[in-house]
């Protein structure tokens, strides 16, 4: 459609302007069969016309730029998405697909002139491999060996299917054209060859390695870089490693899913560790510095005079490491150990601390804010 030839979409497609959606997918289509280039070989204009209805359809089946259609014409679509003759090129290849797929047939009109989709490129199936692994291994990073079973082209045969040396002969059910060509009305419509699925030859003898597969499945050995702080559910591609392709196209990926097992001691959130630590009533009271584990080394914590259990302490840059940069924090969670069982000795140095701290026989002093927040919960 030329920039100066301005027709109106809702004339080029024979609806009204209060045409619904679906009336306009519908004259899309009845002028999409009508104009189509391969039902019309020896009509000029048939490709102009054709492309007049991709572009109408392209614009009024848009609720967005049908309103600005509607409003201000095509002055208000300006050069949106349009190439220098007012037309998107890629839309007129999209619609083409879509015409195909409506119609149900592989290829177009007029035979099977163009390639069908049987005889297409037809990438690899992905693999999917599921990886444990322990928490320091995680928490490190580590190189691990996989063994994925796959399935490969045939060396044999080179994955034609064929016994070497009998090569290949011309489909007798397509005669070599990959496709089958049936009428249907007042069209042909053209289907992938079921017995050579497009390729147009079928073998003379199967490989006897393969036996006619073309294929047969290996074992390989592949070495996993997994990096440090990963966690339960990430996922790592390796490109390339899936599935050969068919007819040429390219193979598929393989995806590992990593489980990650928990650890004995710590618990972990995202890159943070938390930890619970006992000490004694001495050292809590006292204050103390203690050794705490961590995934690298012990490591030395002070902990304060009068030090209550529950308290949680922060050992910055002792958690993982995260993926994305950067380090997570160890936390560490005390927890005040009162004896189960004290010696004679025990007991009177008890209560001699009893007796210095004037609270021998006298009930325990209420912290009256944790009492109110008791009742307040409870009523």
């Amino acid at each position: 459609m030329a920039p100066n030839t301005q027709v109106d979409y809702y004339e080029v497609l024979g609806v009204a302007r209060e045409a619904s959606a679906d009336q306009i997918k519908s004259a899309y289509r009845k002028a999409a069969l009508k104009w189509h280039p391969d039902r019309n070989p020896d009509k000029q204009d048939a490709e102009h016309h054709f492309r007049e209805a991709s572009e109408a359809y392209s614009v009024l089946s848009d609720p967005q730029k049908r309103t600005i259609y509607d409003r201000f014409g095509h002055a208000g679509l300006g050069n949106r998405g349009f190439d220098a003759t007012g037309f998107n090129s890629s839309i007129f290849e999209e619609f083409q697909d879509i015409l195909g797929d409506l119609l149900g047939f592989d290829g177009a009109f007029g035979g099977g002139q163009r390639r069908g989709r049987g005889s297409r490129g037809q990438r690899g199936a992905d693999l999917r491999y599921d990886l444990s692994l322990t928490f320091e291994e995680a928490a490190a990073g580590v190189t691990s060996k996989i063994h994925v079973a796959r399935h490969e082209n045939c060396e044999a045969c080179n994955g034609t299917g064929a016994k070497p040396g009998t090569g290949m002969s011309t489909c007798g059910t397509c005669r070599g054209r990959g496709q089958m060509v049936f009428q249907q009305g007042f069209f042909s419509i053209s289907r992938t060859c079921p017995a050579c699925q497009g390729a147009g030859k079928v073998i003379r003898e199967a490989c006897v390695t393969c036996r006619g597969q073309g294929r047969i499945e290996r074992e390989r050995t592949l070495e996993v870089g997994v990096p440090a702080g990963v966690d339960s559910g990430t996922r790592l591609r390796m490109t390339g490693h899936g599935e050969p392709g068919a007819n040429g196209g390219g193979p598929g990926d393989l995806y590992i899913f990593l489980e990650v097992k928990e650890h004995p001691f710590f618990e972990r959130r995202g890159a943070d560790l938390y930890a619970t630590i006992p000490i004694s009533i001495t050292q809590a009271s006292l204050g103390a510095k203690i050794k705490i584990p961590t995934l690298q080394a012990e490591e030395y914590l002070d902990i304060p005079e009068g030090t209550q259990s529950g308290e949680i302490f922060r050992k910055r840059g002792k958690g993982l490491p995260n993926p994305h940069g950067g380090r997570g924090d160890l936390y560490v969670n005390i927890r005040v150990v009162i004896p189960s069982k004290v010696t004679r000795d025990q007991r009177r140095l008890l209560d001699q601390l009893g007796q210095s701290l004037k609270v021998e026989n006298k009930p325990a002093e209420r912290s009256s804010s944790f009492f109110d927040k008791v009742k307040d919960i409870f009523g």
